[in-house]
C-alpha cells in the first residue's frame, strides 16, 4: 500500500520512524456530470472572476476571507514559519482507557507501517505495551496543513491510527432530543430486548452496499442494452399506532427471517401438548379420599364423606366415581347399615327393662309406705 506520510512516533524519548497508510478505502460509485441534450461532459475551469483568464494549479495561491469579505493572502512560507513540532512527528501525549474516547470524535483511520528495519524493535515494544496496558495512545500529529489529533490502538500485529475532532469540534445535541415527555412501559421495553435477542449478532463480513451493487447491475444492463425491470417498491415508513403490536410483529419477522418461526411454533405446540397431558394426569382434589375418612348417608339420601383429620365434607353426587367402586361402596355399606340396626334394637331392649324395673321399684316403695300408716292408725 502507498503511503501518504512519513515520520516518526515520539514515544519518550523514543523515536520511532513510520509510514502513514490509508486504513480504509471509498467503494462508492461516482458520476460525471454530462451535457443532457448531447451527452457531452461538463468540465469546471478555474477562471479569475477580475480578468477572466484561466489558471493553472501553479497560479493559484490561498487566501482568508475576513468577515467584511476582503481576502488576506497566506503563503506557504507564511505556514512554514510557524512552530509546529507535530509537523513530522506523531506525538504522543497520554495513554487513557479506550472507553474514554467519544466514538462521535472518529475520523479517518490510518495504518502505521514501521520505516525500516531499525524501526521494528521500538515498533514491536510500542504494539506489545499498548497490548498488555489494554489501553490506548492519544497522540497529536499534523496532516494536510492542520494539527490533529489521533488516537493509537493494536489491530492484529499492526499499530492503527484513528483520527480524532477536538473536544470543541463536537456539537451538544441541543434541541435533538424529543421535547415532549415520553414514559416507556416495562412491556414495551421486554418487547425491544426480546427483538434485540432475537436479531443478535451478525458476522461483519456478511454485511454489503445493496444499493452499490443495485447500481453496478444498472451500469451493466443499460451497457449491453437491457433494461431492467423496476424493483418493487418498498413499504414507506408511517405512524406507528400501537407500539407493542408493532414490536411484536417485528420480534415475529425477525424470527422467520432467521428460520426460526416454523420451529417457535413447534415448540409452543409441543409444549401445549405437554400441559395437556400433565393436566390428564393430575387427580381431581374432589376425586382424592382422605385417610381416616367416614361416610354416612344424609336425609336426601347422597353420601357425605367427613375427613378424620377435620377436612372439608364433599358430596359424592358432584364428583362421580367409578362404576367399580360403587358397587364396592354398596357392598360394604349394607353389612355396615345391619349392625346398626341391631345395635339399636339391643339399645331399645334395655332402655326397656331399665324403665320396667324403675316401675317395680317405685311400686314398693308406695306399699311400704301405706303399710307403715296403717300400722301407726291401729297403735
Amino acid at each position: 500500500m502507498r503511503s501518504i506520510w512519513n515520520g516518526a512516533i515520539s514515544f519518550g524519548l523514543v523515536s520511532i520512524p513510520i509510514k502513514l497508510v490509508n486504513a480504509t478505502e471509498n467503494h462508492a460509485i461516482s458520476f460525471r456530470q454530462v451535457h443532457v441534450t448531447d451527452g457531452g461532459r461538463i468540465r469546471y475551469r478555474k477562471v479569475c472572476e477580475l480578468d477572466g483568464e484561466e489558471l493553472t494549479a501553479a497560479d493559484i495561491g490561498k487566501a482568508y476571507e475576513d468577515a467584511d469579505g476582503s481576502l488576506i493572502p497566506i503563503t506557504d512560507e507564511d505556514l512554514g514559519a510557524l512552530p509546529l513540532p507535530t509537523a513530522k512527528t506523531i506525538e504522543i501525549v497520554a495513554f487513557v482507557p479506550a472507553d474514554s474516547i467519544d466514538p462521535l470524535q472518529m475520523d479517518a483511520a490510518y495504518y502505521l507501517s514501521a520505516n525500516g528495519v531499525p524501526a521494528a524493535k521500538p515498533y514491536t515494544l510500542l504494539r506489545e505495551a499498548l497490548k498488555r496496558s489494554q489501553k490506548v495512545a492519544l497522540a497529536k500529529y499534523a496532516l494536510r496543513g492542520r494539527e490533529r489529533l489521533g488516537m493509537l490502538r493494536v489491530v492484529d500485529d499492526v499499530i492503527a491510527m484513528h483520527g480524532l475532532l477536538w473536544p470543541d469540534e463536537i456539537r451538544a445535541p441541543e434541541g435533538v432530543a424529543p421535547e415532549s415527555d415520553v414514559s416507556v412501559r416495562d412491556a414495551e421495553l421486554d418487547l425491544a430486548d426480546a427483538l434485540m435477542d432475537t436479531l443478535g449478532e451478525v458476522d461483519m463480513e456478511s454485511l454489503h452496499d445493496d444499493y452499490r451493487e443495485a447500481v453496478e447491475e444498472l451500469i451493466a444492463a443499460k451497457a449491453s442494452g437491457e433494461t431492467l425491470e423496476p424493483a418493487a417498491a418498498g413499504e414507506s415508513g408511517g405512524k406507528v399506532i400501537d407500539l407493542l403490536a408493532a414490536l411484536e410483529n417485528s420480534v415475529r419477522a425477525a424470527k422467520e427471517a432467521r428460520g426460526e418461526g416454523e420451529a417457535g411454533e413447534a415448540d409452543e405446540e409441543g409444549e401445549e401438548g405437554e400441559e395437556e397431558a400433565q393436566v390428564a394426569k393430575v387427580t381431581s382434589i374432589a376425586d382424592r379420599k382422605p385417610s381416616g375418612s367416614t361416610t354416612r348417608k344424609t336425609p336426601t339420601g347422597k353420601s357425605v364423606s367427613r375427613a378424620g383429620s377435620g377436612g372439608a365434607r364433599k358430596t359424592a353426587s358432584s364428583s362421580p366415581k367409578p362404576s367399580g367402586a360403587k358397587k364396592s361402596t354398596a357392598s360394604t355399606s349394607k353389612p355396615a347399615a345391619k349392625k346398626t340396626a341391631s345395635s339399636g334394637r339391643s339399645g331399645a331392649k334395655k332402655a326397656a327393662s331399665k324403665t320396667g324395673a324403675s316401675k317395680k321399684t317405685a311400686a314398693k316403695k308406695q306399699s311400704g309406705t301405706k303399710t307403715a300408716s296403717r300400722k301407726r292408725a291401729s297403735a
